[in-house]
């Protein structure tokens, strides 16, 4: 009799010895997470197995899997996993011990042994504090001992297991800890939702990727070597590698029945895997059947299987007996687990319908009977039942067990499973004829909480579809509150899709909540923000100033303060009125907003007012903001929801203040959350742009490409649709085609000639250039006719634009420079004026254009020297951006006037501090200082305020700039010039 499971660890030395490595820098450095990547059966588990018996005497290990429930999902059920093997281990009084306060009520969303859940007005800032307090426990267990936490099965994690991963990953700073999470890259298809959060895993510090390649022939044989405690023959060797494919759990079983000859091996792999089960005595192969309903994350114990089997103790012992010693089972302290899950999925697949049925009632029944049992059968939450009950086709069961899981999941703040299982509860409604007796609630009334929650977690297309039913089941006449709240929802839900009829929604909605109630208070202030959106100010303002009067009456103190946010935004839009009035209000509906426990509100206020910042030209404090309040909404679980908003904000800003690698950077971390539609294209914009301007036209065709239709065409909100216009006008321009530029801008001004300032100035600025290049195109009389016509045209619209407020003001300022360049006349002092205005708001790239227009000027009028001075100054601008076209077009005007490359191009003293030599920007010079101190990437993020990621960003970009290979000469470069000599 051979032993299926190699004692040889065949094939994976070198990935055992990266482990081996990671561990010992996480316990020497800082916390270290490894992606372990492998093919169903490729041997994830008995690495990490091997991995954790290695690192097992000198650290604790803990381990959880996630578990495939298919549309039903079970919140964080690694973590429950790793939180219960935990207490077995230390109790809980150990594990209170480790937190502040010895309180472990947070963690009791996890495992609800530890007490009772608080209660939280505020879902989000509820999660935040879950999310604390297990980086928190995990922190300080590995200040005691080295620590492991092992995840497996990533690839059927559900959506706030993936959520908690990404916050670990982004905030494990301290202590000897390591994270390994396994997952099958076989089954990443396109749209797996475990894709985004890799791609933001491996952005964060301290993570890195393992892969497990298929074994070669010669590892096979060495598997087959441990297996049959001989070399094996060669010819065996070749049919199980050709057989198998070099995959580890394929090899183990075809040994032990395969010959030289190929005879008897199935074409199936699943008869394949079933092999082994079906040579077990039959008492053993049905306890199996019965052990594959099981939906345990870790094992299933012996006490479940005695109530589900009902075996007596010696019987059920006697019968699993033959599977573990067949390396079927593997027994532990728990109880048992199937080896690997295709085992266990194999044999599940191969029940009768009659045996699925009845075994899923079993589990149910034994799990009602005695909930202590669901310790032993999975996380402990009603999802396992429900999943047994639905199973097991008993539809009354099944409702009150997704109902009862759908409340936990939301008391876990588990929003995407929550949905799930309000879908289970929709889906059995018609069949179960005391439903609304069952939930408390009519089906409108689960419906509308089912909205909440896809909103709460992003998902609007499934909030839409609740909407849509919700509504097919009410009478506008009967109930128009009601109404008017789900057309609210169905606006706001529109809106964060890309969708157009927002508007449309909330007026209807306005007009059926007539009387003075929450509902209306809570629809006008939606209309206002929408209308602000559209940049109806006026009537934006008087639904706002409603609303806030309502909402005062109501004594609505988070209406107050959300209505409060709109009326403060709206009073300084267009970076005009009283901004340091608006600062202090939005500052204080932060503090307030924070004391309530209201994160939307905290985060609504960081957004409008990084806009409004942005929009007044103070880029540097917008940024400001808008970081922090990207932080919070990953913190508080709103990444998808509130965090793209800022994250767009936050990308615009380093965009205008040059700091184009860190907007890059964020741009590609909030894409890579999957944001609106809206925003998504609001980002791509950001890439285009930044690619435009260093010359990478196909980058900037690629984000034309993805852009969503919504943004492509229309005017629904103008922040949303302009810019895409702009970028594809500047696209047009750049490739040579000057009449489908000034077609675009021709097209824009007919359609929509009153969009205000700051969406507006930039597409007129660059029409007026296009009319300028219109005159270079020889022979072609009709587009300069057309030129003619859209240059008065658009100095017609920038009369009636907006120019308060710097940045409008540096606008109006440059338009009426290049509406001159346009008839022909270059005016230096016009030019100049620009160029002063760009560099007092800290905006490098039009600083940089400016300066080299009025060089161009001042180069016409002889004054070669003045010409040299811009172009110095620019030439730095521009080097420190990566603007390559800019800079070809510096070293054109150098050679066509006559002024010597060298003089024109060196190093000159920065302007208002934005560039110095080397192009290094003043963020990149910072960034070397602290190299140059021998600091690492984590101490120079703590000390510059951002992230490890965007330190690493920098210091790749210095050593491109110095021409250096490694952080020691690009120091030794900055001592020997003496950059920092002043220092």
């Amino acid at each position: 009799m051979t032993s299926q499971v190699s004692p040889i660890f065949a094939g994976r030395e070198a990935e055992l010895g990266t482990l081996l490595e990671t561990f010992e820098s996480a316990r020497t450095e800082a916390p270290a997470i490894v992606l372990l990547a492998g093919e169903a059966g490729g041997g994830k588990t008995r690495l990490a197995n091997e991995f954790a018996a290695r690192v097992g005497e000198g650290a604790r290990v803990l381990a959880g899997g996630c578990m495939e429930l298919s549309s039903a999902g079970l919140p964080y059920a690694p973590f429950t996993a790793a939180l219960r093997q935990l207490i077995r281990e230390i109790g809980e009084d150990g594990v209170a011990a480790l937190m502040p306060g010895g309180t472990t009520r947070d963690l009791a969303r996890l495992l609800p042994g530890l007490g009772e859940a608080p209660a939280d007005s505020d879902p989000a800032t509820a999660r935040a504090r879950l999310f604390e307090q297990m980086l928190t426990l995990l922190e300080r267990l590995a200040t005691r001992e080295p620590l492991l936490l092992i995840v497996e099965d990533a690839h059927w994690a559900d959506r706030s297991t993936r959520d908690l991963l990404v916050f670990l990953a982004r905030n494990l700073r301290h202590g000897p800890l390591m994270l390994l999470i396994s997952y099958r890259s076989d089954d990443l298809h396109r749209t797996h939702p475990l894709r985004p959060v890799l791609a933001d895993l491996s952005r964060a510090e301290g993570v890195s990727r393992l892969e497990l390649p298929r074994l070669s022939l010669g590892e096979v044989a060495g598997q087959l070597a441990g297996i049959l405690g001989s070399s094996p023959k060669p010819e065996l060797t070749e049919l199980v590698y050709g057989r198998s494919g070099g995959i580890p759990l394929f090899v183990e079983a075809m040994t032990d029945y395969a010959d030289a000859s190929g005879m008897g091996v199935p074409e199936s792999l699943r008869d394949l895997l079933l092999v082994g089960v079906n040579r077990l005595p039959e008492e053993t192969q049905e306890v199996l059947r019965v052990a594959s309903a099981s939906v345990a994350t870790d094992s299933i114990g012996h006490e479940l299987l005695l109530r589900v089997t009902g075996l007596d103790d010696q019987r059920l012992s006697e019968a699993l007996r033959p599977a573990v010693d067949g390396n079927i089972l593997v027994a532990d302290s728990q109880g048992y687990r199937f080896r690997h899950a295709l085992i266990s999925e194999a044999v599940h697949e191969d029940l009768l319908p009659g045996e699925h049925g009845r075994i899923h009632r079993t589990y149910a029944e034994a799990l009602e009977r005695d909930p202590e049992l669901c310790a032993q059968g999975g996380p402990g939450s009603s999802a396992a039942l429900a999943l047994h009950w639905h199973s097991a086709h008993d539809n009354e069961k099944a409702l009150s067990a997704a109902w009862k899981a759908a409340a936990e999941s939301e008391s876990a703040l588990a929003y995407s499973e929550q949905v799930q299982m309000l879908e289970r509860v929709l889906e059995l409604w018609d069949r179960v004829e005391d439903a609304p007796e069952r939930t408390g609630h009519d089906q409108v009334g689960v419906l509308e909480i089912a909205i909440e929650a896809a909103h709460a977690c992003g998902e609007a297309h499934n909030g839409l579809s609740f909407v849509r039913a919700a509504l097919a089941e009410l009478d506008p006449a009967q109930d128009p509150d009601r109404v008017a709240m789900l057309l609210a929802w169905r606006g706001r839900l529109k809106g964060l899709k890309g969708l157009t009829g927002e508007l449309d929604d909330l007026r209807e909605a306005e007009r059926l909540a007539a009387r003075p109630t929450a509902i209306r208070a809570r629809v006008l202030d939606r209309i206002s923000v929408t209308l602000q959106l559209h940049h109806e100010i006026a009537e934006g303002s008087e639904f706002a100033r409603e609303a806030l009067e309502l909402a005062r009456e109501l004594g609505e103190e988070e209406i107050e303060l959300d209505v409060t946010i709109s009326l403060a935004t709206l009073a300084t839009k267009e970076g005009a009125g009283d901004l340091d009035g608006t600062r202090r209000t939005l500052h204080e509906v932060q503090r307030r907003g924070a004391e309530l426990g209201h994160a939307e509100t905290v985060l609504r206020s960081r957004t409008n007012l990084s806009d409004t910042l942005e929009a007044a030209g103070a880029s540097a404090e917008a940024a400001e903001v808008a970081a922090k309040g990207w932080e919070i909404a990953k913190e508080v679980g709103r990444a998808r929801l509130n965090g793209p908003f800022l994250a767009g904000n936050l990308t615009e800003s380093l965009v205008s203040l040059g700091r184009w690698d860190e907007a890059l950077a964020v741009a590609d971390e909030s894409l890579s959350i999957n944001p609106a539609p809206a925003l998504h294209g609001f980002l791509l914009i950001h890439q285009g742009t930044i690619a435009l301007a260093r010359g990478d036209l196909a980058a900037v065709e690629r984000s034309l490409e993805l852009m969503p239709p919504s943004a492509r065409s229309g005017f629904t909100v103008p922040q949303e649709t302009m810019p895409p216009r702009l970028l594809l006008t500047r696209y047009r321009l750049a490739t040579g085609d000057v009449a489908g530029a000034m077609e675009l801008v021709e097209e824009t001004v007919r359609e929509r000639p009153d969009v205000k300032g700051r969406y507006l100035w930039p597409l007129l600025l660059v029409g007026m250039r296009a009319c300028a290049e219109a005159g270079t195109v020889l022979g072609d009389d009709a587009l300069l006719e057309r030129s003619v016509a859209l240059r008065a045209r658009l100095r017609e619209v920038a009369a009636h634009t907006l120019a308060d407020g710097a940045l409008n003001s540096a606008y109006a300022t440059t338009f009426a420079a290049e509406a001159a360049a346009a008839e022909g006349a270059l005016d230096a002092p016009a030019w100049d004026a620009a160029a002063s205005a760009w560099g007092g708001l800290s905006q490098p790239y039009p600083q940089a254009l400016a300066l080299l227009r009025a060089a161009e000027a001042v180069a016409g009028d002889g004054d070669r020297e003045g010409a040299a001075e811009r172009l110095k100054i620019a030439a730095s601008l521009a080097d420190g951006l990566g603007a390559r076209p800019l800079r070809t077009q510096i070293e054109d005007l150098a050679r066509r006037a006559r002024i010597p490359f060298e003089q024109a191009t060196a190093s000159a003293t920065p302007r208002n501090g934005e560039h110095t030599s080397f192009g290094l920007t003043p963020r990149e010079r910072e960034v070397l200082r602290l190299v140059t101190e021998g600091r690492g990437n984590r101490e120079i993020a703590e000390e510059l305020f951002i992230s490890a990621k965007t330190v690493s960003v920098h210091v790749s970009n210095i050593l491109t700039k110095l021409e250096v290979s490694s952080r020691g000469e690009a120091a030794a470069l900055a001592h020997r010039l003496g950059l920092f000599a002043d220092r």
